[in-house]
């Protein structure tokens, strides 16, 4: 045992030895087992699937602008090589985020909190920062690395053999995020690329305070993802100021600009939050006003909605519902193709009406391992319970939904009702209000008298209760003086 531990470890050095390579930010060499031709084809499969899980915003405009500024700030980059792809999504959530090969994505909801061209130019120059550094390569490495200990240590260990997939997962989520130094990097280059295409830096720090009063705040579009893993919003807000002061020196560009009324003008009429056509919540309800249905959620489940799926689970985790379109020309072939794609086995089917509506009722579970699969479970000490799932295949306008809650079987009967009682109680939206229902949007408005802003919000009869939350948006706090003629964001229906 001791024998194969080792030739493990020697792997390990066999590789650390083979694949460093040269950070082209820092100039060291950094264990990276991914090469750049991976690195681009990595970016070019995962792009189609996060252009359809959210969706683009259909503003040729924005879209323009985000292409425009981030191509001419990967012309001074560390990697212009790249053929960059910079694209806004369709989502509500405050975030922007990166994937390898040089794809960079906004969402609508972090558009509609910049207050200006160089607040954007700074986390666009962020986002650019982590591929050029090469981060996600190097997270792809560290995995790699600790994945080929791991291994050896499962062949040394039986019982660590036993938690195998647990301890592999493990690792893969260890580095699924950036570190809090790969952050801090990708704050310099931000700094450093939004100067460099003649953009004050120092409006950069002050996004980072709508950060943080958003994360405090912890309603729409709170970021877990920035609070988690990214440096200390006030901390982060003195760097970034300190740096961009260096950069300053540094150039020899002059009027290094801020750009605030020319991009409140371009994001005037953006939808802001939930896109009702796109399916909304309401009193635990869900309704999709464009397909005309709704159904319940359970009392105190948690739900996410995309363009593909809407996705509902219990706070404990131990159970996820989901509604999506299913594939196939009828009920049974839709069932089947369900089955099939998720290695299920269906135990129970009938035939049932669901609010008039003729449906497909399917309890599974999972296939049944191959024969040498199953040995090598009956000779463990424990198993992981099998999945069951409970799916129905309703027809209703033109197309075939299929509902499915999963759970272990151990815990089926306990989840079943719920499963049952929202699959069973989809039905026709006919209601007025909710299929006429209009999304928010951002509107600017020029401000023509000077006063603090509760009385300027207050003017454009903004409710009280979300003053905070437009103070935010703004970027500034309830008792700034705001000056006449200045631009101002507002939400209107």
């Amino acid at each position: 045992m001791k024998n194969l531990f080792t030739y493990s470890l020697a792997t390990a050095a066999i590789l650390l030895f083979n694949s460093c390579a040269t950070n082209p930010v820092t100039g060291k060499r950094d264990i990276n087992f991914v090469s750049e031709e991976q690195e681009v084809a990595m970016g070019m499969q995962a792009d189609p699937g996060i252009v359809a899980q959210f969706g683009l915003v259909q503003n040729p405009t924005l879209q323009k602008f985000i292409q425009e500024k981030g191509q001419q700030m990967a012309t001074i980059s560390h990697r212009p090589n790249l053929k960059y792809e910079f694209k806004i999504v369709d989502s509500p959530v405050l975030n922007a985020f990166a994937v390898p090969g040089g794809y960079v994505y906004f969402t609508r909801g972090i558009m509609a909190h910049f207050n200006s061209e160089a607040q954007f130019a700074g986390v666009l120059g962020h986002e650019i920062g982590h591929i050029t550094a090469r981060h996600s390569a190097q997270q792809q490495s560290k995995a790699t690395l600790t994945q080929v200990l791991l291994i050896g240590g499962m062949i040394a260990s039986p019982t660590l053999a036993q938690y195998g997939n647990e301890l592999m997962q493990g690792a893969g989520l260890l580095f699924l995020k950036f570190g809090r130094d790969d952050e801090r990097q990708s704050d310099e280059l931000g700094v450093e690329y939004s100067t460099k295409i003649g953009y004050d830096a120092s409006h950069m720090a002050d996004f980072f305070q709508t950060l943080q009063r958003q994360t405090e705040q912890g309603g729409q579009g709170r970021i877990p993802e920035w609070q988690s893993t990214h440096p200390d919003p006030a901390n982060r807000y003195t760097t970034v100021h300190q740096l961009a002061e260096q950069w300053k020196q540094k150039t020899p560009a002059a009027n290094l600009k801020e750009g605030r009324d020319s991009y409140l003008r371009m994001i005037d009429g953006l939808i802001y939050g939930e896109d009702p056509k796109q399916g909304f919540v309401e009193n635990s309800t869900f309704y999709h006003p464009e397909l005309k249905f709704q159904f319940p959620i359970p009392a105190g489940w948690q739900h996410q909605n995309s363009p593909q799926q809407v996705q509902m689970a219990p706070k404990d985790g131990k159970a996820l519902m989901f509604l999506r379109l299913a594939q196939g020309n009828s009920l049974e072939a839709a069932a089947q193709k369900m089955l099939t794609d998720n290695q299920l086995q269906a135990i129970e089917s009938k035939q049932v009406t669901v609010n008039g509506m003729p449906a497909l009722a399917v309890i599974s579970q999972q296939a049944p391992q191959q024969q040498q699969q199953q040995q090598q479970q009956q000779a463990q000490q424990q198993q992981a319970a099998p999945i069951q799932a409970l799916s129905y295949f309703i027809q209703y306008g033109g197309n075939i939904y299929n509902l499915t809650g999963v759970t272990t079987a151990t815990d089926f009967n306990t989840y079943f009702p719920y499963f049952n009682g929202t699959m069973q109680n989809f039905r026709q939206l006919s209601d007025p209000d909710k299929l006429n229902r209009k999304p928010e949007v951002v509107r600017i408005k020029t401000v023509r008298t000077a006063a603090p802003l509760s009385q300027v919000l207050q003017s454009y009869n903004v409710p009280s209760k979300r003053f905070e939350e437009m103070a935010i948006l703004n970027g500034m706090q309830l008792t700034d003086r705001v000056a006449a003629n200045t631009l101002i964001k507002v939400i209107e229906k």
